[in-house]
């Protein structure tokens, strides 16, 4: 099951969009959810409960217009509908549980997105189990290609994999991307560096990780993409002929958005169409 995030603003209806076409190419089940948020009403000497409940009736409006939409633009899909009380990044990584992927904007004005990027999509990035896909707003013309970024560590695996089955059934093109930057020596400055040897280093670490996906999926077409740049810098300009931007996540943090890495929180913040971070384990 995909399970899309929605709180009635424009990344929000982009995230629809987005989630029931992957479900029909998929073959799986979507489920649009709403988190109803009380906490920031709540007030201790008039309980939000006694209140009329405008936020339901709310949320049942942007569920039906989300509904709506999903049936619109994929009338073939199985869609459900839930209204779940509690906070927008705890109702998403709890749904995340068992599903093939979730999906949410990149902003908007609450529910979901909240009033930046970093208050529920960095932290359902960092926890959620199963892939987790944030959209922008702006739509974007079909490029046929997925960017994956690579390198030698182990959480780029599940990334990998996750970006050969988009490319698959897409029939998009993969472009495996590895970016490096010299080391800075400030008290060495004499050190040199073989940059021809550095670069077939590099070349070998994107050879050695896409190997075995190229057996699984011999029709996917492969470019292999090595620069000296920033990993965000030179991921987010390649993002911009992508249909969509594959990371993995190497964060080891223990507190909210730390367990996400610093180059999938970047990409995050800096790239403009969709970004799939994929966590190891």
């Amino acid at each position: 099951m995909i399970v899309v995030g929605v709180d009635g603003s424009v990344p929000a209806r982009a995230a629809v969009e987005w989630a029931v076409n992957d479900a029909l190419r998929m073959h799986e089940p979507l489920r649009i959810v709403h988190a109803m948020d009380r906490s920031p009403y709540e007030i201790a000497k008039f309980p939000a409960a006694e209140w009329p409940d405008p936020l339901v009736r709310g949320g049942q409006k942007i569920l039906a217009e989300a509904l709506a939409l999903a049936r619109d633009r994929q009338p073939s899909v199985e869609v459900t509908t839930e209204l779940i009380e509690g906070s927008p990044a705890a109702v998403l990584c709890e749904q995340g549980e068992g599903a093939t992927e979730v999906v949410v904007g990149s902003r908007g004005h609450g529910g979901f997105a909240g009033a930046l990027l970093g208050s529920v999509s960095d932290h359902v990035a960092g926890r959620a189990h199963c892939p987790v896909v944030v959209v922008h707003g702006e739509r974007r013309p079909v490029r046929g290609q997925i960017v994956a970024g690579v390198d030698d560590e182990p959480e780029c695996e599940p990334a990998l994999a996750y970006a050969f089955e988009q490319a698959a059934l897409r029939g998009a093109t993969l472009r495996a991307l590895n970016a490096w930057q010299l080391p800075v020596h400030a008290f060495a400055p004499e050190l040199a560096f073989d940059l021809d040897d550095i670069r077939a280093t590099q070349h070998q670490v994107v050879r050695r990780a896409l190997e075995r996906f190229e057996k699984e999926y011999p029709q996917v077409t492969v470019v292999e993409d090595v620069q000296t740049a920033h990993p965000v810098e030179a991921l987010a300009r390649a993002s911009a002929e992508a249909d969509l931007l594959v990371v993995g996540s190497h964060g080891r943090g223990a507190i909210g958005a730390a367990l996400l890495g610093s180059v999938s929180r970047g990409v995050l913040h800096h790239t403009h169409g969709p970004v799939a971070v994929v966590r190891a384990g």
